[in-house]
């Protein structure tokens, strides 16, 4: 694991030829995404409640809730929703080559990326796409994931998705090596894992699937020869101390005593309401779902044409995003060791009121409509940071599956020296680690925060 973690050079594949390929398969497939009525989605209805559900009715369904909370400054609102109930493979398949692990990796557009092509999991389906719901051809590498062995599994994990869209939505996150030969299709190719880490450091050119599976991996875990940590960044090698060290700010129990007593004292109601009823300033006409002030997200409905992909042609809605987001994590060395600013953040669609997510997540959109001291706590740290002090600044795409065009930008940001330690009560500092250590369970940290954490580069 290690060895692909710093190898980026002795490769299958150099990274121009990934490129080369890349910009080849946007080329050769074609993609063609047109807006149209609702009314005219193949396969989809509106129901008397104003919903909007498949015919066969798998896939997702976008709904109305109402919600009520005492955490924020907004207590009550309504808003569309996406409900996805059943749970999909996000599976990535792994091969020792030459005494390097690599992972295989799929160029795959999805209806809502905003520039086609992206590298994906090898798997990346859901329970109705890989029971044929559509009507289309099985996922590629699907048997591997179904016939794992135990010893085969090196990541499995439930993972939750986007809590503001997504109602209790999570995937299976999930990394298995194999030791036989393994065919290699046209839109797949081999890659180490500090390849797939520089690709994320391009705007847009790595999905959040992958990003999520790859978050799981604990390289802490690792015992790291003094060869491998010479090869290794001074940033890598501190990262890696952040992942092994037990000489936290916080301890493991005080991190979670003090989720505890926020999620004891929290209060969160999430309860169905007919979409065609909702409140709030949302309205419904043919073509789209909608804010009269234009804000947050519209729903969409679409016809796709992709060329190779199981099904080439479909209709389905996407939400499509009114403001670009920020996701961001403040990181600073406590007594020589960096921690993660980590915020507690509620979205009404989580799976148990609480999520840790980055230090900052927001639609920036919305701050220039507020003054200042309305901002969310760090945003203004975030948004002024000094170069130095930047040291990951990407535009990252959210999923393409589900959402059109949107892109957040991701950033870890270093504080200076004379930054507080005391920080609000809902965050706290934690190592790398700790973080692994809660991702490891359902539901601790949220995609955002997972996202950032895969982008992290050790070479």
């Amino acid at each position: 694991m290690i060895n692909s973690l710093i190898n980026i050079t002795e490769t299958q594949s150099s990274l121009e030829s990934l490129f080369d390929w890349i910009q080849r398969r946007n080329e050769e497939v074609t993609v063609s995404v047109e807006q149209i009525p609702f009314s005219d989605m193949k396969g989809w209805s509106t129901d008397a409640d104003g919903c909007l559900r498949h015919e066969s009715g798998r896939f997702f369904s976008i709904e109305g809730i109402h919600v009520r909370t005492d955490v924020g400054e907004i207590h009550e609102w309504e808003q569309p929703i996406i409900n996805q109930p059943e749970i999909g493979y996000l599976g990535i398949l792994t091969k020792e080559i030459n005494g390097t692990l690599y992972f295989l990796m799929q160029a795959k557009i999805e209806p809502g990326n905003v520039n086609c092509v992206q590298i994906s999991p090898t798997l990346q389906a859901t329970k109705s796409n890989y029971t044929q719901q559509h009507k289309g051809r099985k996922p590629l590498y699907l048997e591997y994931f179904q016939n794992a062995k135990p010893h085969q599994v090196l990541l499995d994990q439930l993972q939750s998705e986007q809590g503001a869209r997504f109602l209790r939505k999570r995937n299976r996150n999930i990394i298995i090596k194999v030791d036989e030969e393994v065919p290699v299709y046209e839109d797949f190719a081999w890659m180490t894992l500090a390849q797939i880490k520089e690709l994320m450091h391009h705007d847009n050119m790595v999905n959040m699937d992958t990003r999520t599976v790859l978050a799981g991996l604990d390289f802490g875990q690792f015992e790291i020869g003094k060869e491998a940590l010479q090869q290794m960044s001074p940033f890598g090698r501190d990262m890696i101390v952040s992942s092994q060290t037990h000489k936290a700010y916080n301890t493991m129990n005080e991190h979670l005593s003090w989720l505890t007593q926020l999620k004891s004292i929290a209060e969160l109601s999430v309860r169905y309401v007919p979409l065609k009823n909702i409140g709030g300033g949302w309205k419904q006409d043919e073509y789209e779902i909608s804010r009269n002030d234009k804000k947050y997200f519209r729903v969409i409905g679409t016809k796709v044409n992709i060329s190779n992909r199981e099904v080439t042609s479909w209709c389905q809605p996407l939400v499509q995003p009114m403001q670009q987001g920020l996701c961001a994590f403040v990181i600073k060395k406590i007594n020589g060791i960096y921690h993660f600013l980590v915020h507690a953040k509620m979205e009404c669609g989580n799976m148990d009121v609480y999520e840790l997510a980055p230090t900052v997540q927001c639609l920036t959109g919305n701050l220039q409509d507020v003054p200042k001291a309305s901002w969310p706590a760090f945003a203004e740290y975030v948004l002024n940071a000094q170069p130095a002090q930047i040291l990951y600044d990407t535009l990252q795409s959210e999923e393409g599956g589900r959402f059109y065009h949107e892109q957040n930008r991701n950033m870890l940001v270093e504080t200076e020296e004379n930054f507080p330690i005391d920080v609000p009560f809902d965050y706290h500092w934690m190592t790398l680690g700790q973080i692994h250590e809660f991702m490891r369970f359902n539901n601790y940290i949220n995609i955002q925060a997972r996202s950032l954490i895969a982008a992290i580069k050790y070479v």
